[in-house]
Formats: structure tokens, C-alpha cells, sequence
């Protein structure tokens, strides 16, 4: 069966040149082609918000790319099976889920109150970097505890590797070559799990598993019994950059906004006046009391979330929107537009944080939101993610007032291949009196 009615084309045919004209052209497009718009052959766009949320809920029809960055070492016991990625995934969420993180807020607290008391002041710093740092500190002390100093520099390596994985070629090779930058991941990836090897070991050995996303994953579960080692080593990898890559991305784009918004940075700096002398002491309550922080934060999650595309490959033929998707089609799913669909969102390219507060004097509700994904694929660590952001956003805030250098020009330059992010973002501290 043929397509009901052939979807308008893109004037800019080919995925390559849409990412290096890259926002402006995939808001054209969303503009110009409508809800879902094809590409090129067997690549479909879909832009605004409904047909987004669809396919990222209909998991069955458009299924996640089974590509992961850091794929399963090959060994004699080969991949772990669908039962024990299953069971993986299960233990990692009883570390993840908002109640575990609520638990740990004490432990999250002193890391950010540190990032803000170390950022020197009175000129212009390139900030991703230390905020990268910062965030890996604290993602690798939440999965590792006490073996975090050990396993951090090796988490270090593994961002490296996938910054060189993915970045642009003018060659897309075939998965089975093993290139310069898939051999580097390669050894990052054995290094990183020979490192944690004997971490599991001593733990499962003296019966001290611990009580942090390791220490979950350790825990026999009822339904599927004993994790086995490998199934272990092999999920961690990529849950472990994770934890810090893509908030480092977030945190850039909210930090940008509160130097250009100092009046919402001020209101910020009022509600962080709360927040506890000593950073240990902060609860999940005092977390809960930064109401407007977190409509910032969600606000610039918005306009600027950090992973702006998504990949979905239709296993079979299927339909979205009026259009029918064949067996084998790939759907780009853009949380980037479809943030900015009017049907969703008032004034929807204007920064207004208050949209997310309830209250009589706040606009409409909001739509969809899609920064964490939605669906079954959501984001694992999406609770673990808004703490850090809030917390780092509330104590930068409190101690400081940020300004961007002087000039024409912005200070950063934004890339869009694998994530929206502000490189080179360099900002300016003065002292908050």
C-alpha cells in the first residue's frame, strides 16, 4: 500500500545539510511543511508536539534505535539478554526514581554550593568545563558513593570518548568498522569496567552492596533473582555519562539565561535565601520549596533542551499524522519545535518561567514537554537531573549576579549534531550583596 498523500520536502533535502543549518532550519520547516514533514525518502520529521509525544509513546510502532554509544563488550557469555536488560533497567530505576533521589538531596546539595563558591569572580570564565566537572562529580558519587574518586577520572575518559565518537564526519561508516574513535571508546569502555570489576566483587563478597544506584543493582530482585556481573558492567558505562553530559548541556543554556535575565535571577537569589547555611543539611523539602527556581529551570529546558532530536526507526508500516510511514522509514522526532508550537504554549519563543507556577497571574498551562523524553524510552535519571539543575541554579544565584563579555557578537557559538549546547559560553561573576 502506498502513501495516503506524499508529505511536502524540505527545499534543503538530506539530513547533513539540515544539522548544519541546523535550528533555523528545522523551525522553518516546522513552519513551512507543517506537523510531520518528510526530509528525503524514508525520512520523516516529526515537529510539532502532538505527533512528537505520539511517537515517543507508541514505543511498539517506533521502537528506540538499538545503537547504543557504548554497546556490550564482546565475551565468550556474549550480550546480555532482553530478560537481563530488563532486569537492569528495573534495578537502575529503584536508584533513580524521584524517591531515591528525594532521599539523597544532602548528598547532591554541597557539590553545587561548591561550584558557586569556586567560580572566581570579576572575569570572564569559560564555564562548561568546570560545570561538566562539577555534574560528573556528582552523577558518579550518586551511582558509586564511596568508590566515586576512584571510578571518576575513568568516567572522565568515557565523555571524552563519546565526544570524539560523535563527532561530525564527512564519512558515515558501517558499524562493524572499527575506526580510530570506535577502538578509543572501545578501550575507555574496558578500562572504566575493569576498573568497577573488583568494586562489585568486594561488595557482593562482604555483603556491604551499599545503598546507591550500584548498591540497587547489586539486590537480588524478586521477579528476576541475581543480576549477573557482566549485565552489570555492560549497563553502566552510558548511564554513567549520562548522569553529567546532557545536564552539563542544560546547565550552560540556564546559567546564559540568568545573566540575561537578572530579574528572574534576583527572584531566584530570593527563594535560594532559604536554603540552609550548611549545604548537607539541605532536604528534598527545602528542594521542593524552589518553586520559581524549578519553572526557570524547566522554562530553559523548554526553549533549549539538550537533546533537541530524537531517532525512531518504524519496524513495520504504520501511520502518523495523515501520512502513512513505511516498513523501515526513520522519524526525527524535535523536542526543539515542538516546545515552540503555538498549540501548546503561549507566546511560545518568549522566556517566561512564571508559566509553569500555578497561580491566577500565571499563563496558560503548558503543553507537552519533552526535554526528558516521554513514554517508555524516558529519561532514566530525569528527578536526578532537576535536582542538580535546581540546586546548581539556586546557589549560583544566591552568591553571585552573572553578565556575558561586552560585545556584538554572543560569547559561544551553539552546536546542534548530538545536542543543543552553548560551546565556549563564557560568563562573567560579581559578587550578589
Amino acid at each position: 500500500m502506498g502513501r495516503r498523500n506524499e508529505p511536502p520536502r524540505l527545499p534543503e533535502a538530506g539530513f547533513a545539510a539540515w544539522s548544519r543549518d541546523r535550528l533555523a532550519v528545522a523551525r522553518r520547516g516546522a513552519e513551512e511543511c507543517g506537523d510531520v514533514w518528510q526530509l528525503e525518502p524514508g525520512v520523516y520529521v516529526a515537529a510539532a508536539a502532538g505527533p512528537c509525544e505520539a511517537v515517543l509513546r507508541r514505543a511498539q510502532d517506533f521502537p528506540k534505535a538499538s545503537s547504543p554509544l557504548f554497546p556490550a563488550l564482546k565475551r565468550s557469555g556474549g550480550a546480555p539478554t532482553p530478560e537481563e536488560r530488563a532486569h537492569a533497567h528495573a534495578a537502575r530505576m529503584r536508584g533513580l526514581r524521584a524517591q531515591a533521589v528525594a532521599g539523597r538531596i544532602g548528598e547532591i546539595a554541597p557539590q553545587t554550593a561548591r561550584f558557586a563558591d569556586q567560580w572566581p569572580t570579576g572575569q570572564d570564565v569559560e564555564i562548561l568545563p568546570p560545570i561538566r566537572h562539577t555534574l560528573a562529580e556528582i552523577g558518579v558519587s550518586y551511582l558509586f558513593s564511596e568508590d566515586a574518586p576512584t571510578l571518576l577520572p575513568y568516567a572522565a575518559q568515557l565523555f571524552l570518548a563519546r565526544e570524539v565518537l560523535v563527532h561530525p564526519s564527512r564519512w558515515v561508516w558501517p558499524r562493524w568498522i572499527p575506526t580510530p574513535a570506535r577502538r578509543f571508546r572501545t578501550r575507555q569502555q574496558v578500562a572504566f569496567t575493569d576498573a568497577l570489576r573488583p568494586i562489585v566483587r568486594r561488595r557482593r563478597s562482604s555483603g556491604r552492596l551499599g545503598d546507591d544506584m550500584l548498591g540497587q543493582m547489586l539486590r537480588p530482585s524478586p521477579h528476576y533473582g541475581l543480576l549477573p556481573e557482566e549485565a552489570i558492567l555492560d549497563t553502566l558505562p552510558g548511564i554513567t555519562v549520562a548522569t553529567f553530559e546532557t545536564p552539563s548541556r542544560a546547565a550552560g543554556w540556564i546559567l546564559l539565561h540568568l545573566a540575561r535575565h537578572p530579574q528572574a535571577a534576583g527572584r531566584v537569589a530570593a527563594e535560594a535565601a532559604s536554603l540552609p547555611a550548611d549545604p548537607p543539611a539541605t532536604t528534598s523539602a527545602h528542594l521542593g520549596s524552589l518553586q520559581y527556581t524549578q519553572a526557570l529551570v524547566s522554562e530553559v529546558l523548554r526553549l533549549y533542551p539538550p537533546s533537541w532530536l530524537l531517532t525512531r526507526r518504524a519496524p513495520r508500516q504504520t501511520q502518523l499524522a495523515d501520512y502513512t510511514i513505511d516498513a523501515g522509514s526513520t522519524v526525527l522526532v524535535c523536542p526543539y519545535t515542538a516546545h515552540r508550537d503555538a498549540r501548546e504554549f503561549s507566546e511560545p519563543d518568549r522566556f517566561q518561567p512564571e508559566r509553569w507556577l500555578d497561580g491566577s497571574d500565571s499563563p496558560a498551562k503548558p503543553g507537552v514537554f519533552l526535554s526528558f523524553g516521554t513514554g517508555p524510552h524516558g529519561c532514566e535519571g530525569a528527578s536526578l537531573a532537576m535536582a542538580m539543575l535546581t540546586l546548581l541554579t539556586a546557589q549560583t544565584a544566591r552568591r553571585h549576579h552573572l553578565s556575558e563579555p561586552p560585545g556584538p557578537e554572543p560569547g559561544y557559538q551553539v552546536t546542534t549534531l548530538e545536542g543543543l549546547a552553548t560551546v565556549g559560553l563564557r560568563l562573567r561573576a560579581t559578587p550578589r550583596g
